[in-house]
């Protein structure tokens, strides 16, 4: 069968597995704001919208947890292809949903499968490349997640005018249901298309299957040739890892638990923890509400605006990622969205006032800007601030670095534990926010304003820069004792060996390469 070894292809389409998580951060802000969707569920924000919009968060819990299993037992690649399986089961039941059980169910499932595919992906995609553009093609992953939740917001704005419009107290259920149905053709897509292209090398050699291994890292990274002195740098550098590792002669789970191990462990948990609490859900999830609450009459295309800066402003971040670093990233990102967090609540605290609506969207907010154009205005444009700041900074680095801090043997696992840790918070702010957005209104921003600040402060105390470095040296990064705030020395192990191969100091003879140069 043919195999695509392009890696920017490879990790451009794999990362359609992170618009899916896209699609799903989007699947309610859309229709929220119509009476199809309230009307027929009988949801008017409140505990009820709180535990609906947390049941996918919630699966994508449980399939991050699992996702270690199934990538480790049969491959990063197969593993994405199942999680492309289970979000079209469960997008199917959600477009055929009849009431709250079966939506929640299919949302569930949905979840599952989106949980697999946000912890496997990056993975998938850290394995594959080289350590110079490693960021770049990581960071895909977090502009497909941009993607799928414009994608999926446009489609909701466009089928929210099915029927009489948004407001049309007899809207049909087709303004619901076509949005959530065609979320299934990206998976199948991704499905299909995974079968074009390589399993990860590491996978490979974990599972010592070295001659598959050295193949796709010769046409990943070689031009084909088994030779080639990064090639052979590579393989060095994977198979000395692996040894040491199955020296250790412990379990993966137990391996996580080591002092040296759980202190990562605990910084990837911790960054996609913080991901979650920066407040970036709540403009995601419930942008509609912010809106109507900043007193905007017509609020699905304006909310639109910050789904297109989202995409827009990942860009930076993709391109330059590998130049500026991640620590830059996340300690710059943690101040800007902190100011702005408190910046918003303060306009809200001052300006704004108690509101009550018995029914209809509205009945989800108690605090409003009205009669006030130019607050309204300077609101709105503090979220679109934040939601560039988060764009920029925390969106594709949150996944880049979890990815890239651990050994092989666990790397797997330890990336689920960190990215359930994601949905674990994920789940708490969907089913916190409607209930706390309708008792303590605009304290919400300060909380989540202070959040950010707590996370400046542990980012700057344990966070090293990991940019430049090969997957296979993390241990010098994190286990030379040296402060997360001083630099990391320059230069990379892996150019020094490849280096020395090219000039003879060093001779490296790969298992397979001259029977398998014999055979072509």
């Amino acid at each position: 069968m043919y195999q695509n070894y392009n890696v920017y292809i490879i990790c451009a389409f794999a990362s359609i597995g992170g618009g899916l998580f896209g699609f799903e951060q989007s699947s309610m802000s859309g229709v929220l704001g119509t009476y199809a969707y309230t009307t027929y569920f009988g949801v008017e924000g409140g505990y009820r919208q709180g535990g609906i919009t947390c049941a996918m968060p919630g699966g994508s819990l449980v399939g991050a947890l699992a996702s270690s299993f199934i990538a480790d037992r049969f491959s990063r690649k197969v593993a994405i292809q199942m999680a492309a399986v289970i979000w079209i089961l469960g997008s199917i039941l959600q477009t055929a949903s009849n009431g709250i059980p079966l939506l929640v169910v299919g949302r569930v499932i949905s979840g599952l499968g989106v949980g697999v595919a946000s912890s496997i992906v990056p993975i998938y995609q850290a394995e594959i490349a080289p350590k110079e553009i490693r960021g770049r093609v990581v960071s895909l992953q977090q502009w497909a997640i941009t993607w799928g939740i414009l994608i999926q917001y446009f489609i909701q704005y466009g089928a929210s005018f099915y029927d009489g419009g948004p407001k049309n107290r007899t809207q049909g259920t087709a303004a619901f249901r076509i949005p959530w149905g065609v979320q299934i053709i990206p998976a199948a897509v991704l499905l299909g298309g995974m079968f074009f292209f390589p399993a990860s090398p590491r996978w490979l050699a974990s599972q010592d299957r070295w001659e598959d291994s050295i193949t796709v890292l010769a046409n990943l990274h070689g031009g084909r040739d088994m030779n080639h002195p990064k090639v052979l740098a590579e393989y060095q550098e994977i198979e000395e890892a692996l040894t040491l590792e199955r020296l250790a002669a412990k379990s993966d789970w137990v391996s996580l638990t080591e002092p040296r191990m759980l202190r990562r462990v605990l910084l990837g948990m911790s960054v996609q923890m913080w991901s979650q609490l920066t407040g970036i859900n709540i403009m995601m999830y419930y942008v509609v509400y912010i809106m109507e609450a900043a007193g905007i009459g017509d609020t699905l295309l304006p909310s639109s605006i910050q789904y297109i800066l989202n995409v827009t402003l990942t860009l930076p971040a993709i391109i330059f990622l590998d130049k500026w670093g991640r620590r830059p990233s996340l300690l710059l990102g943690s101040f800007a969205m902190m100011v702005l967090l408190f910046i918003v609540g303060a306009l809200q605290a001052i300006y704004g006032h108690p509101f009550h609506a018995d029914t209809g969207p509205l009945a989800a907010i108690t605090w409003i800007l009205d009669d006030n154009t130019h607050i309204s205005r300077a609101v709105v444009a503090c979220s679109y601030l934040f939601v560039c700041s988060f764009a920029v900074t925390w969106g594709p680095t949150s996944w880049t670095y979890p990815s890239e801090i651990f050994p092989s043997q666990i790397r797997a696992k330890a990336v689920s534990l960190a990215t359930a840790s994601n949905w674990l918070c994920a789940s708490g702010v969907a089913m916190a926010t409607p209930p706390l957005l309708w008792s303590i209104n605009w304290k919400l921003y300060m909380l989540f304003g202070a959040f950010n600040g707590m996370a400046f402060v542990h980012m700057f105390l344990t966070a090293p820069e990991t940019k430049g470095k090969s997957l296979e040296e993390m241990d010098e990064v994190f286990d030379r004792g040296r402060p997360a705030w001083r630099a990391v020395p320059k230069g990379s192990r892996l150019d020094k060996l490849q280096k020395e191969i090219e000039e003879g100091k060093v001779k490296v003879t790969a298992p397979f390469v001259y029977a398998a140069e014999g055979k072509a």
